[in-house]
């Protein structure tokens, strides 16, 4: 049968850190604002089975965005003069501009590898903006990430980095799921993943300013699959320790990309986060 889903596409004009972007964002559903943030080098279709899921959207208005440079959002003006290398006070600027356009009441934020470290910083530069944050594969500081390789002119970064990526993933998760993973992967810019991966393994550490992070009034999740050797789990419980009133960890048979390569079993560790924001 055909069908058209409820998820609608748009775009929204901001400016973030002086330069006027143009940002694609689906979104869906009603009630609390939930903000999903996508990993290094891809864009917001990871979040497309989440998008679909009635039993989330029935309380829960799901946006899904395109960071500048990714997916259906294309570079700023000039981009072509520049060396793309994404830093937390661009990346932090971003989600809250965003936020700002779209006059969203004290979202949620959910963000996955990179984005789940960047959900940390979103908290310590202001705790009140959010209402929660959840934070999948991501802790105070990634090493290891950043490498320039994909940059060799004898290199098809196109695979590469898609299959690089795909080892991140646990041996037992659906096998179209995953390969859905690499195929987006697929699709990143030129140098776009390295630039990414700069934020995520060199321009963000938090180590030591944990304390600075306030969970009484924005409560902190962090979860990482037991698979994910990028941002291992013991990466992620030493954040988790170090944060005052940080709650999470391990999740079971699942790798780097809970949200699309095995979405069933990641809402079984979501719908108790976001139980607990509902009436």
């Amino acid at each position: 049968m055909a069908y058209i889903e409820d998820v609608i596409g748009r775009y929204l004009h901001v400016t973030v850190a002086g330069v006027e972007q143009r940002i694609f964002f689906e979104e869906v559903g009603q009630g609390i604002p939930l903000i999903c943030l996508h990993t290094a080098g891809a864009d917001s279709r990871q979040y497309r089975q989440l998008l679909n899921d009635p039993e989330i959207t029935k309380k829960f208005r799901v946006i899904a965005f395109d960071l500048p440079w990714h997916g259906r959002s294309l570079p700023p003006d000039q981009w072509w003069e520049q060396e793309y290398l994404l830093t937390a006070e661009v990346y932090a600027q971003t989600v809250e501009r965003f936020a700002e356009a779209l006059e969203l009441d004290r979202p949620i934020v959910m963000g996955c590898s990179m984005a789940g470290s960047l959900v940390l910083e979103l908290v310590r530069r202001n705790a009140e903006r959010w209402r929660c944050v959840i934070g999948l594969s991501g802790a105070s500081n990634v090493k290891g990430r950043f490498q320039d390789w994909s940059l060799a002119p004898d290199i098809n970064a196109q695979q590469s980095v898609a299959s690089w990526t795909y080892s991140l993933m646990a041996p037992m998760s659906p096998e179209s799921s995953k390969r859905e993973v690499w195929w987006i992967y697929s699709q990143g810019g030129p140098g776009i993943y390295r630039g990414d991966t700069y934020f995520y393994s060199q321009d963000l550490d938090l180590r030591g300013r944990e304390s600075e992070i306030d969970t009484e009034k924005c409560p902190v999740y962090l979860l990482t699959g037991e698979y994910d050797h990028a941002c291992t789990v013991d990466d992620t419980q030493s954040t988790i320790d170090a944060i005052p009133g940080a709650k999470g960890g391990r999740m079971v048979g699942i790798g780097h990309f809970p949200v699309s390569e095995n979405y069933p079993l990641f809402k079984e560790y979501l719908k108790p986060i976001l139980a607990e924001f509902v009436e």
